[in-house]
């Protein structure tokens, strides 16, 4: 699993890194976090989302030499990670077979993709949010592009999307609407909307390997993962 933590894509805020990967492994799963660019550095979310795509392609193409499955390669976001993670399972190609770069010759497509309160709707009108996403005069084909219930194909991966009625940062409307179009699309999906925790609650603990201590969304993320094959 690869994990993309969150920050409005101007920060990559730490609990929803490391401690997100600690407790994969702790599950079994091997898991990376991926350092993408930043708004806060004059990058836009086009270019940002190319480090997502990268990400899946190079661990993809190390499989073999780093002892994983190299059909069994998710991506686990948070808010703006969440975003990316639904960026990635909706805008993937199969690679270049041609490409001099060997990575670029691997498939971008995640076998599956948990969404932690991520942010979808970015087709709802925002001035402020779209031009620090996109710049100034952005098109409406570039509006497009980042708004993944607007992508969904038939072979998007499976997803498991939760998301808490209490969040007022991202609301629950862009899990539902995710879930959506996912269901349209005839996409095998799982929807858990929980009653509490604010946004960025992450793990909702301290110790990413104590089951105890955590929100139950990681329990019932476990067993999903197990029903996908990528957990024993």
């Amino acid at each position: 699993m690869i994990v993309f933590p969150g920050g409005g894509y101007r920060s990559l805020a730490a609990h929803e890194g490391a401690p997100f990967a600690e407790w994969l492994a702790s599950q079994g799963i091997a898991a990376f976090v991926l350092k993408y660019r930043l708004t806060t550095a004059d990058y836009k979310v086009p270019t940002i989302f190319l480090d997502g795509a990268r990400s899946i392609r190079t661990v993809r193409s190390h499989a073999s030499e780093w002892g994983l499955d190299a059909q069994r390669i998710g991506v686990i976001g948070s808010s703006a990670g969440g975003h990316l993670a639904a960026m990635c399972v909706t805008q993937f190609d199969a690679g270049k077979v041609d490409a001099v770069d060997t990575i670029e010759r691997a498939s971008s497509r995640p076998d599956l993709a948990v969404l932690c309160y991520g942010f979808i709707l970015f087709d709802v009108p925002n001035a402020e949010r779209e031009e620090r996403f996109l710049g100034p005069g952005a098109t409406p084909e570039q509006k497009r592009f980042l708004s993944p219930r607007l992508n969904v194909r038939s072979d998007t991966p499976p997803c498991f999307i939760w998301q808490t009625n209490e969040d007022d940062k991202v609301v629950a409307d862009n899990a539902l609407a995710f879930a959506s179009a996912l269901r349209a699309a005839k996409v095998p999906f799982d929807l858990h909307i929980y009653r509490d925790g604010k946004h960025g609650i992450g793990l909702g603990g301290k110790d990413p390997t104590d089951p105890a201590k955590l929100h139950p969304w990681t329990r019932d993320a476990a067993f999903w993962l197990k029903e996908q094959r990528f957990l024993k």
